[in-house]
């Protein structure tokens, strides 16, 4: 891509409504645009390719424990609803609206309600379960403050997948293959993560888990064991020693960005949803369901992967893998060159700009390696990650070379 031609640049200063570190460099540096209205943004291509990445990392470990991928309306009936019991108990309370033939909607924040009346309607025997469905789609919360840009919006993508079984015991198999699949989703995107016992808050169930990615820049604190896998809120818990090791514990701050819960009946009674087991007799289906706020988690990666510069983003969800600016010489071989080995390349090519804003740009960006060509590297190229100072001069050959292998590894 070039940068002349790309849509959405850099800004010289953050909007003054911008509080967080991921809010000021998600739209200084071009991400995602300033809100709308409070709590809605729109993603700018550079951003996009971030989501895209965040989303496909998840969809690949949703897949590997056996998930099937589809797509629920984000309009729901007012009548599924009220079989819930959530219509007037929401919180944050629901957007509702009349249509034309004044019947009344809700644009789902969650989708309990859909997907169990949708399996109510498919699932009719012990042989069609365990089933887990999922999907990432647009969510909609009537916060009553929204703030910290992507962290806290009220319009969102989320990945909600929703599992269905026989008893509890198959339902507390499924939940910890959940749990595993969500660290590593949260390690691919750069993280350590802790998972703390949570409230089932409105979505409901006894049993729910948030997992909690370590930033010094959280907005909550948690109190973990570093010799074995206990963790808990620090709200909830302030003990100084572990109650399964007796190690001394530690206190970090972090930003939950999962949540997980064993619904079991909840939903499957009010909503009808039922199966027949072996011996003939029918009984409601056992639920969990499991949710990740994709643009939450874009915005965490800023707010953990960040210096006085800009943002450091991981390789695994950069926007491009490298980013090449061209000093006062052409560019345009190297570029075409590196695109045709199927390298990902944001090429500056910029003829009016001075070096110094190049780099300055380059850094804000955050893309892992920069790429310069001017007269001083005559027939090399300079390579340098964004997250160290040293840099090396390197052949076309080299740097492709090194750029496949790191994209494999």
């Amino acid at each position: 891509m070039r940068y002349s031609l790309l849509f959405g640049k850099t800004l010289n200063r953050p909007p003054k409504e911008a509080e967080t570190v991921s809010h000021k460099l998600l739209t200084q540096a071009g991400f995602i645009d300033r809100q709308l209205t409070a709590g809605i943004y729109s993603y700018l291509p550079l951003g996009w390719r971030v989501f895209k990445k965040i989303e496909q990392i998840i969809r690949e470990e949703m897949n590997a424990i056996g998930s099937q991928e589809l797509l629920m309306p984000a309009l729901q009936p007012k009548e599924l609803w009220e079989k819930s019991d959530r219509w007037d108990h929401m919180d944050p309370p629901l957007f509702k609206f009349k249509d034309r033939h004044e019947k009344y909607l809700t644009i789902g924040p969650t989708h309990e309600e859909v997907i169990t009346d949708l399996v109510a309607r498919f699932v009719k025997s012990y042989k069609d379960l365990p089933l887990a469905l999922y999907h990432i789609q647009d969510k909609f919360r009537n916060e009553m403050r929204s703030s910290g840009g992507l962290l806290r919006v009220r319009e969102f993508f989320m990945k909600d997948l929703y599992s269905f079984h026989t008893d509890e015991k198959d339902l507390d198999k499924f939940y910890l293959r959940v749990a595993a699949a969500y660290k590593k989703i949260f390690s691919r995107c750069g993280f350590e993560t802790k998972m703390v016992e949570a409230s089932s808050g409105p979505i409901g169930g006894d049993v729910s888990h948030e997992f909690m990615n370590l930033c010094e820049t959280g907005e909550d604190s948690v109190v973990y064991c570093p010799k074995c896998d206990w963790a808990a809120n620090a709200e909830k818990s302030s003990v100084a020693k572990c109650p399964k090791c007796q190690t001394a514990t530690k206190v970090v701050k972090a930003i939950e960005n999962g949540h997980i819960f064993q619904l079991k009946t909840k939903y499957t009674e009010k909503l009808g949803a039922y199966y027949i087991d072996k011996k003939g007799n029918k009984k409601l289906i056992t639920s969990g369901c499991y949710g990740i706020g994709l643009g939450r988690l874009m915005a965490t990666v800023v707010e953990a992967h960040h210096d006085e510069r800009g943002i450091i983003w991981p390789k695994s969800v950069a926007p491009y893998q490298v980013h090449l600016i061209a000093l006062n010489v052409p560019g345009d071989k190297i570029y075409k060159e590196l695109e045709k080995a199927g390298i990902e390349v944001l090429y500056d090519d910029r003829e009016e700009v001075s070096a110094g804003v190049k780099f300055a740009d380059a850094d804000l960006i955050g893309i892992p390696v920069r790429l310069v060509v001017s007269d001083k590297t005559g027939d090399k190229i300079e390579w340098k990650e964004r997250a160290k100072s040293q840099t090396e001069l390197l052949t076309l050959g080299q740097v492709v070379d090194k750029l496949k292998n790191e994209k494999t590894a």
